[in-house]
């Protein structure tokens, strides 16, 4: 017989492996470099959450049984679930700036929010080097 927590770690590895297969048929189904970094890192986050979340929930039910090897798992796990949550959309952040600084258009794209403003170096209060420069040589 399944304990209530077995169910929700059943439930927590479910609905994991589903958002990290969703991500993957978004990798192979999107069109451009964006679209596919959204799909990749957006569902692969949610997917790890779950996913380290049920090995938490084992960890500690394992460790409330008596096994001290629970207590490291779930330390170990959560120690991991932070560096996914901090890395992945910063990885996705610069991958998607580099994208489009060497000039990656995206598919069917009504507006471009950046185009043109990702050189420009903004401040508050002061103006930087580089705006003072091409206010210069704009006159």
């Amino acid at each position: 017989m399944f304990s209530i927590i077995d169910i929700i770690v059943y439930i927590f590895l479910g609905v994991g492996v589903f958002f990290n297969l969703l991500a993957g048929v978004g990798l192979l189904r999107f069109p451009d470099v964006y679209t596919r970094l959204h799909a990749g890192t957006k569902c692969t986050t949610f997917g790890s959450i779950f996913l380290s979340g049920s090995v938490i929930l084992l960890g500690l039910r394992m460790w409330w049984f008596g096994n001290t090897d629970g207590s490291i798992l779930a330390i170990h796990t959560g120690v991991a679930l932070v560096a996914i949550l901090v890395t992945n959309p910063t990885g996705a952040h610069a991958i998607a700036r580099a994208a489009h600084r060497s000039g990656v258009k995206p598919v069917k794209a009504v507006v471009d929010d950046l185009e043109g403003g990702t050189t420009k170096k903004k401040s508050i209060g002061k103006k930087t080097a580089t705006v003072k420069k091409k206010e210069e040589e704009e006159g």
